[in-house]
């Protein structure tokens, strides 16, 4: 049978590490290998035996990127790209297109807030589905743009902290919170222009979680060694934020009509809840978090920057 010998020569010639996913099994790829975040969601994506594992996905691919402006991401880059390769026989691509072809989804987890827009418009152009790591970008324009490349295209997407999901959210949320106070980490980062979207988006995600959307207007109290940050809901409510320089735990306050809940040191914040909801967004493409909420949780971002730079003025968010 000649007409087979084309295709017998091409089957030997694939590399014997070729990552590959069981049937059924959604082929993930990985833009960005500067984040602890991409060894983690691997484990727990690709390691049956990690305590952790969640099974339906798995990381067959990585395009490095990395930033050579930002020692976050340039010390790293290339030692989880290795650790990805060599650990969990990921395949290290050059180019996004190369990688969009060799997958079905698409993490984006540059650490770099900046360059996600650039990135996310070749994912968006493969028409991948895609989950953005934190932070969604590095600016409210950049969030809005990545938001409106993919719905003209009608590509799936959405972005999360994994502290949303973290105990101290589904113990402590309930429909009656007056209120809610956060507190979490809090440094900056000299590149990115809305600070708090570098770290301290984790407790205003916890802040979110809790109370839902409908901020109108946001007060920036700067301090030494924390920032307090007031949200006033459009319902009256009040929802607050520490963040706490250089480093702190997570926590929260939930005030209802008769009691307030609070939380404890032991409550987990692991990542396996937010890489349980990453594999059922890319089976049913829908995001668990709309991209609506995301956006106001930016453009709270924004409404705190510029209450910093007004001098603590109340800001309205755009």
């Amino acid at each position: 049978m000649p007409q087979m010998r084309p295709l017998v020569g091409f089957l030997l010639a694939l590399p014997l590490s070729l990552p590959v996913a069981a049937a059924g099994e959604i082929r993930l790829g990985i833009v960005g290998t500067d984040t602890s975040h991409v060894i983690a969601f691997t484990r727990i994506l690709n390691d049956p035996s990690s305590p952790d594992y969640v099974p339906g996905a798995r990381v067959v691919a990585a395009y490095k990127g990395g930033s050579p402006d930002l020692p976050a991401s340039w010390q790293r880059v290339d030692k989880f790209a290795e650790e990805l390769r060599g650990k969990f026989n990921v395949e290290i691509v050059p180019d996004i297109p190369s990688l969009c072809a060799r997958v079905d989804g698409v993490l984006l987890e540059s650490v770099d807030g900046r360059v996600h827009l650039a990135q996310a418009r070749q994912i968006i152009a493969a028409r991948k589905p895609m989950f953005i790591d934190k932070p969604l970008a590095a600016t409210l324009e950049d969030a809005r743009e990545i938001a409106r490349l993919a719905r003209e295209a009608g590509v799936p997407w959405w972005s999360s902290s994994s502290l949303r999901y973290s105990e101290i959210v589904t113990a402590l949320k309930t429909p009656d919170a007056t209120g809610v106070i956060t507190w979490g980490p809090g440094p900056f980062e000299e590149h990115h222009y809305l600070e708090l979207a570098w770290y301290a988006i984790h407790p205003i995600e916890m802040l979110y979680a809790l109370m839902g959307t409908g901020c109108e207007e946001v007060t920036r109290i700067p301090g030494a060694s924390a920032d307090v940050i007031v949200g006033r809901w459009k319902d009256g409510r009040i929802g607050t934020v520490k963040a706490i320089r250089p480093y702190s735990d997570y926590g929260a306050l939930v005030f209802t009509p008769k009691k307030t809940l609070r939380s404890t040191p032991e409550m987990k914040t692991g990542y396996r809840p937010l890489v349980a909801e990453i594999v059922k967004f890319f089976q049913t493409r829908v995001p668990p978090v709309s991209n609506e909420e995301t956006l106001e949780l930016f453009a709270f971002l924004d409404a705190a920057q510029r209450s910093k730079e007004a001098g603590g003025r109340p800001m309205k968010l755009r």
